[in-house]
């Protein structure tokens, strides 16, 4: 399926419908108070919502193509290189789960890195496929495993994976309250979801257990939950309200244009332009990708300064 290209005026509306603020039909981001400064720094700290959890704007996603417990860089064999090289370049924020297999990866690229240098997330996988097993301990099990494969005493997030249903809020109440009694515990740090549909996107933005949660954006409408990205925007946008630590993820639509430099940079334009995605993270498979992922952020964010003047 050909990838659409936006035009200037469709840009400037998603942007504008992102900040929400109109003022004679163009949008006013110094009206806005985004959840980032707009300065030329991809590493800069972030708060993620209301979580209190602080880390870098820019964040590597270590399960880009991943399942049952494998990823692109775990096959390729360079999982603990180039998450090691993610570090060394300034990123702070490590983004796991069980189905990518990684945990092991992430614990001996960091080993010797002080703990509260750095952000760590995972996910754990509640509904059937996904993993090898076909059992679904409670998340108190789950998370004590976590802790054991990446080699720390607490996580900072951990969210349920791949969220569907409007109603998983009924479906997982009982993995809710044990991340809620591990969050008590100081076990965990914060807890929230995944998302892989607007309904089940709209039910996170409604329920105040939600703190941090992962969206799938880009201004394409390519791997993301509705094809229209103003609808997608739409609900970001009450995520953010609510106070909820939003992470952009998905703006290269799954890796389909990422040997289009034209429309990965307009992708994080859009998505940084926003102003209400907290931090973005993307998948990488080799060192020299993180380097290029943080110029042209950098350079989105020099733009967005320049287009704000």
């Amino acid at each position: 399926m050909p990838i659409k290209r936006i035009t200037r005026r469709q840009f400037i509306s998603a942007v504008a419908l992102g900040a929400g603020v109109l003022a004679m039909g163009k949008p006013v981001l110094d009206a806005f108070t985004f959840p980032f400064r707009i300065t030329a720094d991809p590493l800069q700290k972030i708060l993620l919502g209301k979580s209190g959890i602080k880390t870098t704007l820019l964040g590597i996603g270590t399960g880009f193509n991943g399942y049952n417990r494998t990823s692109a860089i775990t096959r390729a064999g360079t999982a603990e290189v180039v998450i090691r090289h993610a570090y060394e370049s300034g990123i702070r924020f490590f983004d796991c789960a069980d189905s990518y297999g990684t945990h092991p990866f992430v614990a001996k690229a960091l080993k010797g890195v002080s703990r509260d240098s750095y952000t760590l997330s995972s996910k754990i996988w509640v509904a059937p496929g996904g993993i090898p097993e076909p059992e679904r301990p409670g998340a108190d099990i789950v998370v004590d495993r976590f802790r054991k494969e990446l080699g720390t005493d607490y996580i900072d997030i951990i969210q349920m994976h791949c969220m569907t249903s409007a109603g998983w809020t009924d479906e997982y109440k009982k993995q809710m309250d044990l991340l809620e009694n591990l969050k008590a515990k100081g076990i965990i740090r914060a807890h929230g979801i995944s998302v892989h549909s607007l309904e089940a996107m709209e039910s996170a933005a409604a329920d105040p257990w939600v703190d941090v949660i992962h969206v799938r954006i880009n201004p394409f409408g390519v791997a993301m939950d509705n094809k229209d990205p103003e609808k997608v925007v739409l609900v970001i946008n009450k995520l953010h309200a609510s106070g909820k630590g939003v992470i952009g993820m998905k703006l290269i639509g799954n890796g389909n244009f990422r040997n289009d430099s034209d429309k990965i940079n307009q992708s994080l334009k859009y998505v940084l332009g926003l102003g209400t995605v907290d931090m973005i993270i993307a998948g990488f498979e080799k060192p020299e990708q993180i380097d290029n992922y943080i110029s042209r952020v950098e350079s989105a964010l020099r733009t967005l300064k320049e287009d704000r003047v």
